[in-house]
């Protein structure tokens, strides 16, 4: 199910409930997993949901008392979001403390995605995190994106195809706006959710902030230059993903990922975010490299 009653994408808890039904993966046998895709995908199945899909058939074979602490994951051919994926998960190694797991997602007999995760017992130890920034004004004070996309009636049309089952406020200016409408920033902004409400599960919450991490975080390199994606600006594709979670948290309350670029050449852009929730406790972080070309 990908749309509402009226034909409309799903939004709101609809969508929210539809992402649960992809990351509740079909058990094939005791390593094997099958993933689906919403039908109303564009040409190429969304990465992060590759990622939160293997990292959800990894997660379901270790003990429910680990949970994964990082993940490292490359993109090695597109998805087609008409066909089933196939999970096939390697047991790497389950110690006293850690649980390592392999999870390859494969079409067509080929493999699309790559992924290496570590689950952890829960332990006490040294606690500390950098300061987030104090100037970012908060989520409700800030367009919601049908309000941005008012300006922008040519993306509407994308946007209202597709499920939306996150709640996305940029402080900036994000990637899709016309040629010449972003002014360069080192950084990167955006308050994110799952527009909805999620299972206890800290792994459905892990999953979730694996299907979010992906959707912004490349941007960031195109804001240190005020590019755009699209005619007149830069078109582009993840090559790889990692991801570390450094404290509990709920996907489905608002977090900022505050994202910036390091480098970039050589067609290709590094990217690292840092998420952390209302109070400014930093809950994760993520660094992506991505193929980007100029259109």
């Amino acid at each position: 199910m990908t749309s509402d009653a009226d034909g409309g994408p799903l939004v709101g808890q609809a969508a929210v409930d539809d992402l649960i039904r992809l990351l509740d993966l079909e058990h094939l046998d005791e390593l094997r997993f099958r993933g689906h895709s919403t039908s109303q995908l564009p040409m190429r199945v969304y990465g992060g949901q590759v990622a939160a899909q293997a990292l959800a058939a990894a997660g379901r074979t270790v003990d429910p008392a680990r949970h994964v602490h990082s993940l490292h994951g490359y993109f090695v051919r597109p998805g087609d979001p008409q066909e089933p994926i196939d999970y096939a998960v390697e047991v790497i190694r389950d110690g006293r403390s850690f649980s390592v797991r392999r999870s390859v997602a494969f079409q067509g007999g080929k493999p699309i995605f790559l992924m290496s995760a570590s689950f952890q017992i829960e332990e006490q130890g040294l606690d500390h995190h950098a300061p987030g920034p104090s100037d970012v004004p908060g989520p409700d004070e800030l367009p919601t994106m049908l309000d941005r996309l008012a300006k922008y009636p040519e993306r509407v049309a994308i946007w209202s195809q597709i499920p939306r089952p996150l709640d996305v406020r940029y402080v900036g200016e994000p990637g899709w706006v016309r040629p010449g409408d972003r002014t360069p920033d080192p950084h990167q902004r955006v308050w994110m959710r799952i527009d909805g409400k999620l299972p206890a599960d800290p792994l459905v919450h892990a999953c979730a902030l694996t299907y979010a991490s992906d959707l912004t975080l490349l941007d960031s390199v195109l804001s240190y230059h005020g590019e755009v994606w699209g005619p007149g600006g830069v078109i582009g594709a993840s090559l790889d993903h990692a991801l570390w979670f450094h404290r509990p948290f709920r996907a489905d309350e608002w977090f900022l990922y505050d994202s910036w670029s390091p480098s970039a050449s050589g067609a290709r852009g590094l990217a690292t975010g840092r998420m952390l929730d209302a109070s400014g406790r930093h809950i994760a972080t993520a660094v992506q490299e991505g193929l980007l070309r100029k259109v």
